[in-house]
């Protein structure tokens, strides 16, 4: 066997070696992934750790954990334009609530409804998602419109519309 044959066999050798650790390795290592039930789209995941997600709390409810203590605010929001907005944006996650703690916290600043409401050049100009069908959004210049003051001074967050003149900022 001639020297650099000698040396291709050595270095194949070594490949192999080096891929197998490699192989041995990662199964040591990286924990199983599997698809669950044939799934690669949305169950591809960890299977040996199913029950530390099932023992995971959860921190954001939804609006269906809100409506059976909150029925009034509940109706007045699905039947907004506001109906795809969870409570949680505003009022904070609602992990405990409402043993600890017993009011959940507002957020009332500006920043917060400009997060939707700011006019921003990729905004659509309009939302098709809503139950009663398509509306116009209603874009805000935060420099120019009425700067300074908390937009739930004028407007009726749950109803996603004017407050009346003496009822409460609700």
């Amino acid at each position: 066997m001639s020297r650099t044959l000698r040396i291709i066999v050595i270095c194949v050798l070594v490949a192999c070696i080096g891929i197998a650790g490699l192989i041995i390795v990662r199964r040591i290592i990286v924990p199983s992934f599997t698809a669950v039930d044939g799934d690669y789209k949305y169950q591809f995941h960890r299977v040996d750790n199913d029950n530390e997600w099932k023992e995971f709390k959860v921190k954001y409810k939804g609006v269906d954990y809100c409506k059976d203590c909150h029925s009034e605010q509940y109706k007045a929001v699905v039947s907004s334009r506001h109906a795809k907005v969870q409570c949680e944006n505003c009022h904070g996650p609602a992990m405990d609530h409402p043993e600890n703690p017993a009011k959940l916290s507002l957020d009332k600043t500006r920043e917060l409804c400009l997060r939707c409401h700011s006019n921003l050049p990729y905004r659509p100009s309009a939302y098709a998602e809503l139950p009663k069908g398509p509306i116009e959004l209603k874009m805000q210049d935060p420099d120019g419109h009425n700067p300074g003051v908390e937009c739930i001074m004028c407007h009726s967050v749950h109803k996603a519309d004017f407050i009346s003149a003496g009822a409460p900022s609700r």
